[in-house]
């Protein structure tokens, strides 16, 4: 089902976000990070403060797809707290789309092949490929099973997801690097399935995320960057767009 696969997939994106997200910034001041003093709880701290204060981020990785199957759901996203966001979206062996977010709808624009995969494949699968192509997807927000595509694209969500997060633990310091250019430090945290989080902080300027890393069977890598540039969306015309409940009724007919 369609909207059980983009269900899952926005959950991943979610979830990983929320255990521990990475922002990168272009700021730079005289402020810079003292890891000698502070605890690795103390710099995760300033960390999801850093990120509760920002407008807007740009978000760049691969997840663990819904499937076990070591296949990468990539993400080429920036949002920001008004609910506007735009980018691409890539689920293994479904396909991909393009997500837009105007602050009101949020909008999804399959690909051939993901709309293929939705009607099944096959004939049926080319009909709804030829049928929607070049369509957008509207009203998903207002589907309970693909809400969290709404907290996908609005910063303020995500972050607050990420700063009532206290699932972590045994939270170590790791060392000092230098992540996209930006002179970062590490916390480590273990996680339940066994896997460890890796949250890569910048000690100059504005103490933002960079990069987190996650191993184990729902690993992966985000990198954040573009902290408060404006992020402009402009809604498609309506001739464009179909609504999610219309769409998935045709889909499956075609």
């Amino acid at each position: 089902m369609l909207s059980k696969r983009l269900a899952g997939t926005a959950a991943i994106c979610l979830l990983l976000a929320a255990g521990a997200t990475a922002c990168g910034d272009d700021k730079t001041s005289a402020t810079k990070l003292d890891t000698a003093k502070l605890s690795a709880e103390e710099i995760q701290k300033k960390a999801k403060d850093a990120l509760a204060g920002a407008g807007s981020v740009k978000v760049v990785g691969e997840i663990a797809g819904a499937d076990a199957d070591g296949k990468k759901v990539t993400l080429d996203l920036v949002l920001d707290t008004q609910g506007h966001c735009k980018g691409n979206i890539a689920m293994p062996g479904m396909g991909k789309f393009e997500v837009l977010g105007d602050g009101k709808q949020v909008y999804l624009k399959p690909d051939a092949e993901f709309l293929s995969n939705v009607a099944g494949g096959g004939e049926d699968g080319a009909k709804a490929a030829e049928l929607f192509k070049g369509r957008y997807i509207s009203g998903v927000q207002d589907d309970p099973e693909m809400k969290d595509f709404t907290t996908l694209c609005n910063l303020k969500d995500l972050s607050k997801s990420f700063t009532e997060d206290n699932d972590a633990s045994n939270i170590t310091k790791g060392s000092a690097g230098t992540v996209n250019g930006v002179k970062t430090f590490s916390v480590k945290s273990k996680e339940s399935d066994g896997g460890e989080t890796v949250l890569h902080v910048a000690t100059e300027g504005t103490p933002y995320p960079v990069r987190i890393e996650k191993t184990g069977k729902e690993g992966g890598r985000m990198d954040f960057s573009e902290i408060d540039k404006a992020v402009t969306v402009q809604a498609p015309p309506a001739d464009q767009v179909i609504d999610y409940s219309k769409f998935k009724s045709e889909a499956t007919t075609a």
